[in-house]
Formats: C-alpha cells, sequence, structure tokens
C-alpha cells in the first residue's frame, strides 16, 4: 500500500508545480478509496480541486496501478477540524487561533499564530480575564497536534 501511495504522490506532484497548491496528505482505504488532500497558499476553491482530480484520475488510469480500474479517488482540502502537518500550513495559518496539544502531559495551549521559526512557533495566549497575554515559543517537537480554531 505505501508503494502505491508513493506512486500517487509523484504523479500528482508535476500537477501542482507552478501553483501555489501542495499536498498535504495522500491516504487509502482497503477497497482502494484513495483520499488526496490538498491545500493552497491563497485558498484552494473547488474548480481548482476538481481540474487537479480529473488530471489525476486519468494518470491513475494511465498507470495501471489499478489494473482492473478498480479504485475511486477523492481529491480535497482536509478541512477546518484536521491537525496542521507541515509548516507551509504553519505559515498559512499565522494570525488564526489554534490549539496545540503537546507530545507530554501538558495541559492543551491556546492562541494566535505570531510566527513560524525555523525549528518553532510563536503563540499569543491569554493570561487571564483582562484580555493580558503573553507570547511562548513552542518547539515543533513538543507539539503532537496543532488544529485551527474557529472564534466566533
Amino acid at each position: 500500500m505505501t508503494d502505491i501511495l508513493l506512486k500517487i504522490e509523484a504523479l500528482i506532484t508535476p500537477l501542482l508545480e507552478g501553483t501555489d497548491m501542495f499536498v498535504v496528505t495522500v491516504k487509502m482505504k482497503p477497497t482502494n478509496n484513495l483520499k488526496v488532500f490538498l491545500d493552497a497558499d491563497a485558498g484552494l476553491s473547488i474548480g481548482k480541486i476538481s481540474q487537479i482530480n480529473k488530471k489525476l484520475y486519468a494518470l491513475i488510469e494511465e498507470s495501471q496501478l489499478f489494473p482492473d480500474g478498480d479504485f475511486s479517488l477523492e481529491v480535497s482540502s482536509p478541512g477546518v477540524d484536521e491537525p496542521l502537518t507541515s509548516i507551509r500550513q504553519y505559515t498559512k495559518n499565522i494570525g488564526r487561533t489554534v490549539a496545540i496539544v503537546f507530545n507530554e502531559e501538558a495541559p492543551e495551549k491556546v492562541g494566535v499564530l505570531k510566527e513560524v521559526l525555523e525549528d518553532s512557533l510563536l503563540i499569543e495566549s491569554k493570561i487571564n480575564k483582562k484580555k493580558e497575554t503573553e507570547t511562548v515559543v513552542i518547539p515543533f517537537s513538543a507539539i503532537k497536534t496543532i488544529t485551527v480554531q474557529i472564534v466566533f
């Protein structure tokens, strides 16, 4: 299964060259249901997703990865509830509120993502009800997951 996922990534990479789109994840269920999650620096439209889906589907058929044509393909954005997985996604979400779950038994940290550094993030979080804040440096190595929060 890993071989197929690597081949799918190899097929999609040239399709994204010259665009602001990038692969977040490629997954496959045992039923040969392929899920390709894309993101883009300036937002990902349904039109862009549809175009990539059609081109990738044709490339998969042409490559005979599934000789019987026994596969399905879904190309989409990961959705707001999915954790961020790359520095490129972190950078895209500067200024947004994020929740960080740590590798250790530390409490979750919620704050505004201020800056992405080489090996860490700067988060501004409230320290009391008077809206006083602190800026915290969080090393990537301490992060289990980071998810964008919807703030109303």
